[in-house]
């Protein structure tokens, strides 16, 4: 057995907040073409749609990281998996599967899309591009949608592949004068939120697009099958030697997109939550031509029940129960320290929807915290700061001097 293939794992355990690392042996999981970059031998991964995420190293400290990624940049190794849809019916498949209009989707514009099962509960989330009239790539979550797609494409003339490619997020305030600086004379004059254009970064071809999942100003940069990722990350970091660019495993990411509102597939969202109860359901147009799902969406409760929760001091974790008095009315999702607020933030499902005359929103609930001790929440809607979307946008620092 080839040392190469163990790796060190974060496993959850059973309860909430627990954590332990585990050797396993990584046949069948995709590691990064960029790992003999920055893999050491006490890296820890999580698998994240089939590939390894590097979460981080005892050694690495995610507030240092995370502080570099709002107040300059910071580069992510991203297993997020895109889907290549390619063909006449291509729109017709996309429609058919997504739950919003794709047919005005503008050539090298992206758009966050979600799909939904024939009973409406969520199937994927991710980000839609659109490369040429036929040729798109979905940037799914923590699933497998090409098979999905497959599955909807019975008699369209349309193929889905995997374009075998890795991105790399650069993320923070100055990720566009980054891209500047390696693209000279490439950006486009308006290169706005959500658009995306084709690069030349060392000699080489990406796809560049102005998304992200930290809430702050940033691109993505998507390899392929021929590129030479070597040669693309030496050239990222010699230009970066200027900007002093570092590269961070998922834990300062994580902190950054819960408190930026970004839902995380499989940890907040999954298949037994319609887009309402996710509190998504502005992605769902009701008035487009038939897709799956649809008549189960206009027929489905429309009340929310995912909603965030802010404590002063607790320490906040997964899995815990909400409670109204004695109670149980439901639990939290994806939660963590909130370095710009100085709060426990996080993600909570409602075992039900408040009653017609009532909301969750405001309300002052309780929870025990991972120490156990009995703590005070607040109920709000996400994100936890910057609510109309400025700093992705390049409308505003987020108060950062």
């Amino acid at each position: 057995m080839d040392k190469k293939e163990l790796i060190h794992m974060v496993y959850r355990g059973p309860h909430a907040g627990s954590a332990s690392t585990v050797r396993i042996f990584r046949r069948g999981i995709e590691q990064s073409p960029y790992a003999e970059k920055w893999v050491t031998d006490d890296t820890m991964y999580s698998v994240y749609a089939g590939r390894l995420s590097a979460v981080g190293t005892d050694q690495d400290d995610p507030l240092d990281k995370y502080w570099k990624l709002r107040r300059n940049i910071m580069l992510y190794d991203i297993p997020e998996r895109p889907i290549e849809i390619r063909g006449k019916d291509a729109v017709r498949l996309l429609e058919k599967a997504f739950t919003r209009r794709i047919s005005d989707l503008k050539v090298w514009r992206a758009r966050y899309g979600i799909i939904c099962a024939p009973h409406g509960g969520l199937v994927m989330d991710g980000v839609l591009i659109r490369l040429a009239e036929d040729h798109f790539w979905y940037v799914e979550a923590n699933g497998d949608t090409a098979k999905w797609f497959l599955a909807l494409s019975d008699g369209m003339s349309v193929s889905i592949s995997d374009p075998k490619s890795r991105v790399l997020q650069v993320q923070g305030p100055n990720s566009l004068k980054f891209l500047d600086a390696v693209a000279p004379g490439q950006m486009p004059e308006n290169f706005g939120y959500f658009h995306a254009g084709m690069f030349d970064i060392g000699g080489q071809s990406v796809v560049v697009s102005r998304t992200g999942w930290t809430g702050e100003l940033g691109i993505e940069i998507y390899g392929h099958a021929q590129l030479d990722h070597s040669a693309l990350w030496d050239y990222l970091f010699k230009i970066g030697k200027d900007f002093e660019l570092e590269r961070s495993g998922s834990a300062s990411l994580g902190l950054r997109r819960i408190e930026a509102g970004i839902l995380d597939y499989q940890s907040d969202i999954d298949l037994t939550m319609t887009p309402y109860a996710a509190g998504l359901g502005d992605f769902v147009d009701l008035s487009k031509d038939d897709f799956v799902g649809r008549h189960a969406l206009e027929q489905a409760d429309k009340s929310r029940r995912l909603y965030g929760y802010v404590s002063e001091g607790a320490m906040v974790s997964s899995g815990l129960e909400i409670f109204e008095g004695r109670a149980r009315v439901g639990a939290t999702k994806s939660s963590g320290w909130s370095p710009t607020l100085k709060k426990g933030i996080g993600y909570v499902v409602f075992d039900h929807p408040a009653g017609e005359d009532d909301d969750w929103l405001g309300k002052t609930l309780a929870f025990c915290d991972s120490n156990g001790e009995r703590c005070d929440c607040v109920i709000v809607n996400p994100p936890f700061f910057d609510n109309e979307k400025k700093i992705p946008r390049g409308l505003s620092n987020g108060g950062l001097s």
